[in-house]
């Protein structure tokens, strides 16, 4: 991507990458810190997670695993329909698992919720939530 190309398009920046990958590794070091001694494993909900689970995992001081998902509750509209539906389940077994979503955007939290009262269902040994729009950004 010509980054020149696309500057002149910025109004302004609302959050430097400094600041970003600090915030990061903060987040990083208290995850690091609440799962310590703990398997866990990282949930990515797809697509826009995925950026932010990749910051996250390489700025953490563990080895950490990751699964992904993709459940959505809009059809082919933009309003939600209240049903979720899972687009792409998980690869792994989580029964006994300690997980940490992460996902990117939070309209109603319908799909959220359901996404963790699903989870639960499985058995995990526990299920937590990081949403980096309330968690990523100092500002």
């Amino acid at each position: 991507m010509d980054l020149n190309a696309v500057s002149k398009d910025i109004e302004r920046v609302i959050v430097s990458e400094e600041d970003l990958q600090k915030r990061v590794k903060e987040l990083a070091a208290q995850v690091d810190k609440d799962y310590q001694g703990k398997d866990l494993l990282l949930i990515g909900v797809l697509k826009g997670a995925v950026m932010a689970v990749a910051d996250l995992s390489r700025a953490m001081q563990r080895h950490v695993e990751m699964d992904w998902m993709a459940v959505s509750s809009y059809g082919s509209g933009t309003k939600s329909s209240g049903v979720v539906r899972i687009l792409k389940d998980l690869d792994r077994d989580i029964t006994g698992r300690n997980v940490l979503i992460i996902e990117d955007i939070v309209d109603t939290g319908l799909t959220l919720s359901w996404l963790k009262a699903n989870l639960e269902s499985r058995g995990v040994g526990s299920v937590e939530i990081l949403q980096p729009s309330l968690h990523w950004c100092a500002c």
